[in-house]
């Protein structure tokens, strides 16, 4: 029946118009996932944390000309990372995708990473040749979780230090509002903080060692001053959030802005001094049943942040432990 419900993947490509793709080494620990939307998407970003690594975020906040990206980035190796979307450029080059400049397409990129130089092998980078095989590899069916992509050295309850850490990853959901409006989000979760139920604030992953303290999470260890501190560039938790909603540029940024509040539900503490934070959001406009009308922006970005929060738990519930970094899995059977 053309009128037919699809039923929903649960990830950010329900989303009309989004692939995407991941280039993962297991082995040192590093990778980047690239989110397309070749034919642009309305974009916005929301940037919460306090040590960012990012590429093309003020082009994307309003009052700036360009209103449409071609793709966003997320990735490993600290600074190093941005030079994926290089690739990422070069493929949708390659496809004559990007803003018109006279006979030029360019193509807009963002990125935004995280850091995991030290786990795995930090001299291991992704770069533009991995951000182009991201793209090769990107599709619009089910994603991969877990440690893969941008996940795949991503580490998370870091308030009692490196030896107490617990293994991160890449996590994605979705979700259908009544009007058929589809919210998704992938998220990389690289956190100082520990990772709670949203529903009721149990936890999921906490440092593993207490050091002969009384603190059981990193809260705990905050209020008692036993905490480590929450060191700048080396925590981050970065994503996107896409709708197939038709948005302006200052809604897209509103949504982004909305959709942050899933990692305060999700991650605590959240948007620490120490964590680059950041939320992109792309429209596609590709809901022909709501074409015309007004978006209800505030339903919009409510249920952004609900999927958010659940795509960092299952990015952690779904990850494989590295060495020094076992998976929430792995400790529930230890």
């Amino acid at each position: 029946m053309a009128n037919a419900v699809v039923k929903l993947k649960d990830a950010i490509t329900d989303v009309p118009g989004i692939a995407v793709g991941h280039w993962t080494d297991a082995r040192a620990a590093t990778g980047c996932t690239v989110i397309l939307c070749e034919d642009g998407a309305v974009c916005g970003v929301d940037v919460r944390g306090s040590a960012p690594g990012s590429r093309e975020t003020d082009l994307m906040r309003p009052g700036n000309l360009v209103q449409h990206a071609h793709a966003i980035v997320l990735s490993g190796g600290s600074a190093f990372g941005l030079d994926t979307a290089s690739g990422v450029m070069r493929y949708l080059d390659e496809r004559g995708k990007g803003f018109p400049v006279r006979r030029w397409r360019i193509p807009i990129v963002g990125a935004a990473v995280l850091f995991d130089l030290g786990v795995g092998c930090g001299r291991v980078r992704p770069g533009a040749e991995q951000g182009y095989l991201a793209c090769r590899h990107a599709g619009d069916g089910r994603v991969q979780q877990g440690s893969v992509g941008a996940g795949a050295g991503a580490t998370v309850a870091k308030g009692l230090g490196p030896r107490a850490i617990v293994k991160g990853g890449v996590g994605t959901a979705s979700a259908r509002l009544g009007n058929g409006a589809i919210v998704g989000a992938i998220m990389a979760v690289n956190a100082y903080g520990d990772i709670v139920d949203p529903q009721n604030g149990a936890a999921i992953a906490i440092p593993r060692a207490t050091r002969g303290g009384t603190a059981r999470t990193t809260l705990e260890a905050l209020q008692q001053g036993r905490a480590r501190p929450a060191a700048a560039g080396q925590n981050t938790t970065i994503g996107v959030v896409a709708t197939s909603a038709a948005l302006n540029k200052e809604q897209a940024n509103k949504l982004a802005q909305m959709a942050q509040d899933g990692l305060a539900l999700a991650i605590r503490p959240a948007h620490t001094m120490g964590d680059g934070d950041i939320v992109f959001a792309l429209a596609t406009g590709r809901d022909p049943a709501r074409r015309g009308r007004q978006p209800d922006v505030t339903a919009l970005g409510a249920l952004a942040a609900q999927v958010v929060a659940r795509a960092i738990v299952r990015g952690v519930q779904q990850a494989t432990g590295i060495p020094g970094a076992p998976s929430v899995g792995e400790l529930a059977h230890a």
